[in-house]
C-alpha cells in the first residue's frame, strides 16, 4: 500500500534529521518484529494517557476529569492487570472507547475548548490504534507485556521549563515531535513489512500527521508569540536523540550501536 508523498513534506521540513539506515536495517529484521509491535503498542498507550493529563491539567473542572478517569481506567487496567486476556479487552471494543458526558472547560483557560477538542480526538484515535496494535499481535500469538522506557521521551522532556504557560508550551511541542517522528517512522519501515502491517502502519500516517500540526497549533496559540525558537531548540535535541547511538532498540530509539548493524553489505 503507498502513500502520497505529499503528506510526509511538512514532517520532513519539520524534523531536523531522517531516520538513519542503521535503524531501518534492525527494524526491518524479523527477530524484531514482536519488540517492535510491543513497543508500538505501548507508545500509543502512552500518546494517550499523555494528551489526557494535559486536559485535566488544565483544561477541565475536576469533575470533567473524573470522566477522563473513567475513560482511561479499563485501558490502564488492561495494561497493569498481571491476569489481563488481550481477548477479552478487545472483545469489549468500541464500547469503551467513548466519553461518558460532555466535558466542561475551565473559564479560566482561554484555550480550554480548542485543547479539549483536538486532544479527545487524538486520545479516541491512539485509543483506537492501541487496540489495533493488540488486534494485530492477538492474530500473531505475540503475548502483550510492559517494557521499560527508552530515552527518547525522557530526554525531550528533560528540556521542558518548569514555569508556566511555558512547561505547558513546551510539553506541546514535544508531542508535536513526537508524533512527527512517529509518522516518519511508519513510512519509513511500511516498506520491508508484510502486506497487513503495511496497511495499517500507511493508514496511521494521516492521523500522526494532523496530531503534530495540532499540537503545534495549539502551542503557537497559547504561547500568543513567535514559539520558532522553542521549535528550533527541541529539533536540535530531537536529532540528537534520533542519530546518536542508543544502547535500547525501540520504536523511537536512536541509531543502533555499531556491533549490531557490523555485518551492514
Amino acid at each position: 500500500m503507498s502513500f502520497e508523498p505529499a503528506l510526509l513534506k511538512p514532517i520532513y521540513s519539520f524534523l531536523k534529521c531522517e531516520t538513519p539506515e542503521s535503524w531501518i536495517y534492525e527494524a526491518k529484521k524479523p527477530e524484531q518484529l514482536n519488540d517492535l509491535l510491543i513497543d508500538h503498542c505501548n507508545c500509543e498507550l502512552k500518546a494517550a494517557q499523555t494528551a489526557m493529563f494535559m486536559v485535566r491539567k488544565y483544561a477541565v473542572d475536576d469533575a470533567s476529569g473524573q470522566i477522563l478517569r473513567q475513560w482511561a481506567k479499563p485501558y490502564e487496567e488492561f495494561v497493569y492487570n498481571q491476569g489481563r486476556s488481550i481477548e477479552e479487552f478487545l472483545a469489549s471494543s468500541g464500547k469503551k472507547n467513548e466519553l461518558a458526558s460532555e466535558l466542561i472547560g475551565r473559564s479560566d483557560f482561554v484555550q480550554s475548548d480548542d485543547l479539549i477538542a483536538k486532544m479527545v480526538r487524538l486520545i479516541k484515535e491512539e485509543f483506537h490504534h492501541f487496540e489495533q496494535v493488540l488486534q494485530i499481535m492477538q492474530n500473531r500469538g505475540i503475548e502483550y507485556r510492559n517494557i521499560r522506557a527508552g530515552r527518547y521521551a525522557k530526554g525531550l522532556m528533560k528540556q521542558v521549563r518548569t514555569h508556566e504557560p511555558a512547561t505547558l508550551i513546551d510539553k506541546l511541542i514535544v508531542g508535536a515531535f513526537i508524533e512527527a517522528r512517529s509518522c516518519e517512522r511508519f513510512a519509513k519501515l511500511a516498506p520491508f513489512l508484510d502486506d497487513e502491517l503495511n496497511k495499517f502502519y500507511v493508514s496511521l500516517l494521516r492521523s500522526e500527521a494532523r496530531h503534530y500540526q495540532d499540537y503545534l497549533t495549539l502551542a503557537e496559540a497559547i504561547a500568543k508569540q513567535d514559539i520558532s525558537d522553542r521549535v528550533a531548540h527541541f529539533a536540535a535535541i530531537e536529532a540528537e536523540l534520533i542519530l546518536s547511538e542508543d544502547d535500547d532498540f525501540k520504536f523511537h530509539s536512536g541509531s543502533p550501536k555499531a556491533s549490531v548493524t557490523a555485518d551492514i553489505a
